[in-house]
């Protein structure tokens, strides 16, 4: 029997986004790492697939369950502002496959002065790339300023990495093995407001319920940004701090004395199970449709909107990014 799709709505949430399990039960679906597999092929017909439906037009015969697969793709893979293709390097649903090699890394080789300044570098360039992905895409960002964004928070982290490195080294063992997180927790507090800097500048695009364009808030732009900062550093956090622990208990045992040519690839592994979790959970942690009391904005601003809207118009809207 034929599905009747008539009343059907692609674009709206299949979980409640205004709870914290329903927008971790969207991220779970939507940074599933499985979807970084799918070809250019299944991600084009996706597309196709969610344009269709928008327009009602979907082809005769088609699955509730098609859709929702389609719809799946297409939020793992195009950009919600301008719908087009993200690399894949810099898509959420690659989180757990890079990030788990390089927090990997980072958490073994943290000992000697090179591997610590050329792992930090690794994971800053890695950041960059996701940050830029991942922006609010209404406020371009020059190359000028993605160059500055990046050396800066590179900077930031190495000199965080080599600083407290050279600070622990009489510390116990353990605090040395938390030094890379202390590094990238420093460096998501540069990174991302610089790589986003144009939104502090000219403010991010806010909207009506209905969409329509209300204008620019430097306001609304700084709480997007602050919430991205705590989110990437939730998704850090667990793996960088806990793994340590561990592995710092797994070391003593005779058994893995034996195989140290195994702990790297333990640690990545053990990495990859953390992220699996933190990623949706950190990217849950806020709604990415911000919503915020007109009353919060620029004055000029809220003058602008009760001239036009008068006081129908409560909340702004607008896309915090990933």
């Amino acid at each position: 029997m034929e599905a009747d799709l008539s009343g059907f709505n692609i674009d709206a949430p299949r979980w409640d986004q205004c709870t914290f399990l329903g927008r971790v039960k969207h991220f779970f679906n939507i940074t599933d790492p499985r979807t970084v597999f799918a070809s250019e092929q299944e991600l084009d017909w996706a597309k196709a697939m969610v344009e269709k439906s928008r327009m009602g037009l979907v082809p005769p015969g088609t699955q509730v369950e098609q859709l929702l697969y389609a719809k799946k793709l297409y939020d793992s893979a195009f950009h919600p502002d301008t719908g087009e293709k993200m690399n894949v390097i810099g898509r959420m649903s690659f989180q757990v496959p890079g990030g788990m090699i390089i927090t990997g890394f980072m958490l073994q080789f943290y000992r000697t002065m090179p591997a610590v300044i050329f792992w930090q570098w690794v994971n800053q360039s890695f950041n960059a790339l996701v940050n830029y992905t991942n922006r609010n895409a209404a406020s371009p960002t020059s190359v000028r300023q993605m160059a500055l964004s990046y050396c800066t928070a590179t900077t930031t982290a190495v000199a965080t990495a080599v600083g407290m490195n050279m600070w622990t080294k009489r510390a116990p063992p353990l605090v040395g093995r938390w030094v890379p997180f202390a590094a990238v927790a420093a460096a998501n507090c540069v990174n991302i407001p610089m790589m986003r800097q144009q939104e502090l500048i000219e403010g991010i695009c806010v909207k009506d319920r209905d969409q329509n364009e209300l204008g620019h808030s430097q306001r609304a732009a700084a709480v997007g940004i602050a919430q991205v900062v705590v989110s990437r550093i939730t998704m850090a956090a667990p793996g960088m701090i806990l793994l340590p622990v561990i592995m710092e208990r797994l070391e003593r045992l005779r058994m893995m004395k034996k195989v140290r040519v195994l702990h790297a690839p333990l640690q990545v592994l053990l990495c990859g199970c953390f992220l699996l979790f933190m990623v949706p959970v950190a990217c849950g942690l806020f709604p990415q449709e911000c919503k915020l009391a007109v009353s919060y904005l620029e004055p000029e601003l809220q003058d602008t909107i009760k001239a036009k809207y008068g006081e129908h118009v409560l909340f702004a809207y607008f896309n915090k990014g990933l």
